[in-house]
């Protein structure tokens, strides 16, 4: 086992054993032996059932059979979770065959960063993670159930969905995935029509019509965001089905994992002989394997967030520092846009996750020695299923890549490191991702410029008043001022100004999105500006440097200065205000920090530890 990666484990378990301890006791303490259903009153119980037919009646009455619940972020506005709308039918279908039974326990939202960038519903994006997370707890809280299966694909859906099961976690639990569309516009062509618009080079029907063969059909988007970055997290830390992460909807081998997850399901309850609950599933192994597949294939920043909100409600405690000492041991494996041209079908084509995982095994990078759903061990993801005649089988993956260009060997990686820094200084705390970036490393030494909001960016850029080195501060974005919207629109100005030959750098406090490219970003900087962090006091014209190098973040005022400066007040009502925000007021005075998950479900149990 790699040192580090042993050395990083280590002292999570370390730092968690009380946190840990008393989350197993919690979830001991929710198991009983036979069905749960076993404890609810006739009354209660004929409720449960009352909807079903005469079979599945006859069979929950019994306390024999398996019930399993199905959670779903299904609706048919969004393409990655429009596929679901046939799943439960699937799902109940093949539970029935092997003599169980399935119930649609509830649904969850599902909104798409993608809809709303740039918009104000994107106030909403981030605690929607955790109104999914209590969605699922109340769908499971009937407590009729010996196993649940969670359908959800994008952003902030798989961390929410994650989070609710964890609160039961003595429920074994699966996720199944529904693939990611069909290749349509390359990214890269998207990327320079976009940036095309932002100069007025083209109009909208031009960049419409852009978007629209980019997104085009049913399936996850094929770009490397949070969205595709979940399912590889799942799949490394042994939640999905080997291999089912990225393969396409509507297709037969799809529908085939599909009923395989379903059956697998019911093989993993407490009815039987191998009872594997997701609470003690996710342990610190799987966690840090998960890392481990996050930062070779430069993913999501997002996760810098949402896998600290997971770990923590299973009673692990994960910081920054895990990350980027994660990232410093692990080689950059993937090219998969942002981080370059190809997308997710053509790292599948390519090898995919057994051929990724088989490498990252082989060199000491992964833990082994893990429960997954498909058994003991991770060797298990090695395998990649495939129809034969028919019927569903795992076979060896293949050996080598079929395409150097976008899945490299960890012996001759793109980068020798995983692409993620911490930055520190009397800024704060931050995360950058320089995988996708033009240059292994950033050092910036440039001016301010402050904006208050997003949308007052765009009309500097198109006055010229961004035509110059600078480093661009966004503030009041953080989780208790405004819920933390991702600024990926910010995205085409600066790479404009970048290509213009001027040296620009982003620092908010804000979140800069799994589709983070290549210019240099400083974000989620904590303490945020509305909770007192110095950003409130950065003024026009003053020197700020960053350094990826030394991981430095800092404001180049002095400390008299400083001191006697008033930190500016923040003007965000409006952004408190309106489609639906005002409802969330209460949600956003608890949110924790970034670098604690930005989280509203765990304060009173913080307190009580």
């Amino acid at each position: 086992m790699n040192s580090q990666i042993a050395e990083v484990t280590q002292r999570i378990i370390e730092r968690s054993r009380d946190t840990r301890k008393a989350y197993l006791d919690k979830i001991e303490q929710a198991r009983r032996e036979g069905p749960l259903r076993g404890e609810l009153s006739c009354g209660n119980l004929a409720h449960g059932f009352a909807a079903c037919g005469a079979a599945e009646k006859s069979d929950l009455r019994s306390m024999t059979k398996a019930n399993v619940a199905i959670v779903s972020s299904y609706n048919d506005m969004l393409s990655a979770h429009q596929p679901y709308e046939t799943y439960p039918a699937l799902l109940k279908e093949a539970i029935r065959e092997v003599g169980s039974v399935a119930q649609f326990a509830g649904g969850v939202p599902a909104m798409c960063d993608g809809v709303t960038q740039g918009q104000k519903g994107m106030d909403l994006s981030l605690m929607s993670r955790d109104v999914i997370a209590m969605g699922t707890a109340v769908a499971l809280s009937h407590n009729m159930f010996d196993s649940a299966m969670m359908l959800g694909i994008c952003d902030k859906i798989v961390p929410g969905l994650l989070l609710g099961s964890l609160s039961f976690g003595h429920l074994p639990t699966v996720f199944v995935p529904a693939g990611p569309m069909p290749s349509g516009l390359p990214n890269k062509e998207k990327a320079r029509v976009r940036q095309a618009y932002a100069e007025g080079k083209v109009g909208r029907e031009e960049l419409l019509e852009a978007e629209a063969q980019s997104y085009h059909s049913p399936g996850t988007c094929t770009f490397y965001g949070t969205a595709n970055s979940n399912q590889l997290v799942v799949e490394m830390m042994g939640l999905h089905l080997p291999g089912a992460s990225f393969v396409n909807p509507g297709t037969p081998l799809r529908d085939a994992l599909t009923k395989a997850a379903a059956v697998q399901a019911t093989r993993i309850t407490d009815l039987g002989d191998n009872y594997t609950p997701i609470g003690r599933m996710v342990d610190a192994k799987a966690l840090v394997n998960g890392l481990v597949g996050l930062l070779a294939t430069g993913g999501s920043t997002n996760h810098t967030m949402h896998l600290i909100a997971v770990a923590r409600a299973a009673g692990y405690i994960v910081n920054w520092d895990d990350f980027s000492d994660i990232s410093n041991a692990v080689p950059l494996m993937t090219r998969i846009y942002p981080n370059g041209s190809a997308d997710i079908n053509h790292f599948t084509a390519a090898g995919g996750m057994s051929l990724l995982i088989k490498q990252l095994l082989d060199a000491g990078l992964l833990h082994n020695d893990v429960t997954t759903i498909a058994g003991e061990g991770l060797e298990n993801y090695t395998k990649e299923p495939m129809l034969i005649d028919g019927e569903l089988e795992w076979r060896d993956g293949p050996k080598e890549s079929l395409d150097k260009e976008v899945l490299a060997t960890v012996e001759s990686p793109f980068k020798p490191d995983g692409g993620l820094s911490v930055l520190e200084g009397n800024l704060g705390r931050s995360v950058i991702k320089t995988s996708a970036l033009r240059t292994p490393h950033c050092h910036i030494k440039a001016p301010a410029v402050v904006f208050e909001d997003q949308f007052e960016l765009d009309a500097a850029f198109k006055a010229g008043d961004l035509d110059k080195d600078c480093i661009v501060v966004v503030r009041f974005q953080g989780p208790s001022a405004i819920g933390m919207p991702e600024l990926h629109r910010l995205t085409p100005p600066l790479g404009v100004l970048q290509d213009r030959g001027f040296k620009v750098a982003l620092v908010t406090d804000g979140r800069m999105s799994g589709a983070s490219g290549k210019v240099p970003a400083a974000i989620h900087v904590t303490p945020e500006a509305y909770k007192g962090g110095l950003l409130a006091k950065v003024q026009d014209g003053d020197m700020i440097e960053l350094d990826t190098r030394t991981g430095s973040l800092s404001l180049l005022v002095d400390e008299d200065t400083l001191d006697a400066r008033e930190p500016r007040e923040a003007d965000i009502e409006h952004h408190q205000i309106g489609m639906g925000r005002e409802m969330f007021g209460g949600m956003r005075a608890v949110l924790t920090g970034a670098e604690e998950g930005a989280c509203s479900l765990f304060k009173e149990q913080e307190q009580k530890l």
